[in-house]
């Protein structure tokens, strides 16, 4: 394939990933809230006044509006350009790894898709909605099958075992890990195959580290109190995992 390719694919892609950003802005904000997607229109959090096709503008919008609503002067968070942005960067970084490898890259992206929504939704509700695993889970296996049927054994498989790893402790110790860190890796391993091992142990580890600062911080007590969502930590997770699980993969097979 011509080296000129990724430099055209990845703006293509990138800019398709800004436009898809957007709207994961609006799921992030409405599934939590039980809303639905389709209407009403996007319009301001602060006064409901319906945005016009020219403030809604992924990132050239809240520029030219100095980040604050047209009507009501109410600002607008930084959030909302911020995941625009890293969803183009991801979409386009997913599209430069897996140029040659179309099924990856389409799961790679569909799954970037969810995991953008699902992070921030943890973020801020402490949350991991089925309204996103479910149909998340449903289009892994359909794309799956469609596009790489010899690999979907071994996709099903990592996700059954990814799932049952973390449903165990959750069922066994409910106070720790939610059912919905369990149903996300077994979606995430749907997606990785046997990538969801690295894809998780990164989790894991990020997870355990910010753990540790916090109990540093606010001592043993007050520390171990303290509720960290772990689904932003998975999200991560499984960007590495889809940008570099395979070949973690194997560094680790071919060094052990």
């Amino acid at each position: 394939m011509s080296t000129a390719m990724p430099i055209v694919l990845f703006p293509a892609v990138a800019f398709f990933g800004l436009l898809i950003g957007s709207f994961l802005n609006v799921v992030a904000y409405r599934v939590p809230r039980r809303e639905s997607l389709v209407s009403p229109a996007s319009h301001c959090p602060s006064c409901d006044m319906a945005l016009k096709p020219w403030d809604n503008v992924p990132i050239l919008s809240w520029l030219l509006l100095s980040g604050r609503c047209r009507g009501c002067k109410e600002p607008i968070a930084k959030r909302y350009p911020l995941v625009e942005a890293t969803t183009a960067v991801l979409f386009g970084a997913v599209a430069i790894v897996h140029l040659n490898d179309g099924p990856r890259l389409v799961l790679g992206i569909v799954l970037v898709a969810f995991l953008v929504p699902i992070a921030l939704i943890d973020l801020d509700h402490k949350l991991i909605p089925n309204r996103l695993t479910a149909p998340a889970a449903i289009l892994a296996i359909v794309l799956g099958t469609a596009l790489d049927p010899g690999g979907e054994v071994e996709r099903l498989i990592a996700g059954l075992a990814a799932a049952t790893a973390l449903a165990l402790p959750s069922l066994l110790h409910p106070g720790g890990m939610g059912m919905g860190d369990a149903k996300l890796v077994g979606v995430m391993g749907l997606f990785l195959g046997q990538a969801i091992v690295p894809a998780f142990f990164i989790a894991f580890v990020a997870g355990t580290a910010l753990g540790i600062a916090v109990i540093l911080r606010k001592g043993m007590s007050e520390g171990r109190r303290t509720k960290i969502p772990f689904g932003p930590f998975l999200a991560l997770g499984g960007v590495i995992g889809v940008l570099a699980g395979s070949e973690l993969v194997s560094l680790y097979l071919g060094t052990f």
